[in-house]
């Protein structure tokens, strides 16, 4: 292995050599962080889809080389060097890649171009000794075990449901972490967003929930936020030792530890030695990939030398300036990610419509006009045989509309174009009224965006939900009426 690069103080760069200085880093998750006047703000979700891959010698894929300015990514700026510096004193090594901070919060970015190969290549390594792991099955391990032997924290923890509390687990874990002398975690938790600065909907006040214009997803999203209060009032009352009062002194502190552990952890299957276990792990530094339908980055936990790695994709291209993403979640809907993390895109491809009505569309004439290609379940679209216009329009709303819109297959008897149209004609009318039955028009949403700057995180984030599920059904209506005009058969 290529020798590695060691964090330096001054220059915004990575860890590079050890006579550098320390540089500044970006992240990319559910919440965004960038350190203000002593705070640190939250970080944002970014759903943009960047891919790239491959391996090559370490050696000239640095990390953390000092960005250059020309080519630094539009309205970016380095991180804090601290951040830096506390990672690279534990081990923590990045390559070729650099932390900068925007308008959105921190993203992570690549320093130099990556050709596409055909083997993935490392890009992060993080020591297991940083992370706060806990399996998800009984009895319960912790990666390192930093529960000391007889701390009722243990008892809490044992008393979850092991089928579903794997997040209340995770908050008491990471709350615990903050409070044990010399834990990495004391220093890494003042560069994580604060209560206001976070979009998780478990720290939104009811008026927000109502912005969402989903009493389903409002309900699912009161009944967490009870679930949380709940376990709070059980095991922080009065009578509780000071070892863990001190812990969460009030409902708030949990709320946002359990918002922390739903939207900045992983799931990952790990091996220790002959031991392999499947685990809910706060990884620190990975924790600022940003979210993407198309990521061109994936986890691998390296065993023999109990290491997560971030790897870029084997076979794609990475250009300096990149964003480095990963999918936080496969094929779930936009209310799954507003539950769990708190953003939401427009052009999520797995989002759906539920029609309601018996029109049906012919299903490969669909994909054809939009060179739409694949299996039911994997469609892509097929950019080197479509027009300019064609690639500027199929996007994930495109796609996801291929996926929920009625059809009937090529082994019906094909319908006359005039009863094909009219049928399309009805699907969009549906959309129409779907659309009618919000309160706000997408017009509306946007405005409301836009003039209410300083609005809270969450408020935002519920009013950009209805606004990306209008312009989803806008997008299904315009797909339609370009269908009208091109049908094949």
């Amino acid at each position: 292995m290529a020798s590695t690069s060691s964090l330096y103080l001054g220059v915004p760069s990575f860890f590079c050599n050890p006579t550098s200085t320390l540089p500044h880093f970006p992240l990319t998750s559910p919440l965004h962080y960038k350190k203000k006047d002593g705070i640190f703000p939250q970080i944002r979700a970014s759903t943009t889809t960047s891919s790239t891959s491959p391996a090559s010698p370490l050696s000239e894929f640095r990390l953390f080389d000092p960005p250059q300015v020309e080519s630094t990514p539009s309205e970016l700026e380095p991180a804090d060097p601290d951040f830096y510096k506390i990672g690279y004193v534990r081990s923590v090594r990045a390559y070729g890649v650099e932390f900068m901070e925007g308008p959105n919060g921190f993203g992570v970015y690549a320093t130099k171009d990556v050709e596409p190969l055909k083997r993935a290549r490392m890009i992060m390594e993080i020591p297991l000794e940083l992370m706060l792991t806990i399996s998800q099955k009984l009895p319960w391990l912790f990666f390192p075990d930093i529960v000391p032997v007889g701390h009722p924290i243990f008892d809490i923890i044992s008393s979850t449901n092991p089928e579903t509390d794997w997040d209340l687990r995770l908050a008491c874990l990471l709350l615990l972490a903050f409070d044990v002398e010399g834990n990495f975690w004391q220093l890494y938790g003042d560069f994580l967003p604060s209560a206001d600065e976070c979009t998780s909907l478990l720290l939104a006040e009811k008026e927000d929930l109502l912005e969402l214009q989903d009493p389903d997803l409002a309900s699912k999203i009161e009944g967490q936020h009870q679930r949380a209060i709940e376990f709070w009032e059980k095991n922080w009352h009065s009578a509780a030792p000071l070892k863990i009062k001190r812990l969460a002194r009030d409902p708030e502190r949990f709320l946002w530890a359990l918002s922390i552990a739903q939207s900045r952890s992983f799931s990952k299957q790990i091996k220790l030695g002959a031991l392999v276990q499947d685990v809910n792990m706060l990884v620190p530094y990975a924790d600022m990939l940003n979210h993407s339908f198309q990521p061109n980055c994936f986890l691998h936990w390296r065993f023999k030398d109990r290491m997560l790695e971030v790897m870029i994709n084997a076979g794609q291209r990475v250009n300096k300036g990149d964003e480095m993403t990963i999918n936080y979640m496969s094929r779930r809907k936009n209310d799954m990610f507003m539950e769990r993390y708190g953003f939401s895109s427009a052009t999520n491809p797995w989002d759906v419509i539920n029609f309601s009505g018996n029109n049906q569309i012919h299903l490969d004439s669909f994909l054809s006009v939009f060179n739409i290609s694949g299996l039911p379940e994997e469609y892509y679209h097929n950019g080197l045989l479509s027009n300019g216009e064609d690639s500027k329009f199929v996007d994930g709303a495109v796609i996801a509309a291929a996926r929920t819109l009625p059809t009937w297959s090529d082994r019906d008897t094909p319908p006359v174009p005039s009863i094909e149209r009219k049928a399309a004609r009805e699907l969009q009318e549906e959309c129409r009224q779907m659309l009618a039955e919000f309160t706000t028009t997408s017009n509306q949403d946007q405005e409301i965006l836009d003039s209410n700057p300083e609005t809270s995180r969450t408020r935002e984030a519920a009013i950009k939900y209805r606004l990306h599920r209008k312009l989803f059904l806008e997008k299904v209506i315009q797909a339609l009426e370009l269908y009208q005009d091109r049908i094949l058969y």
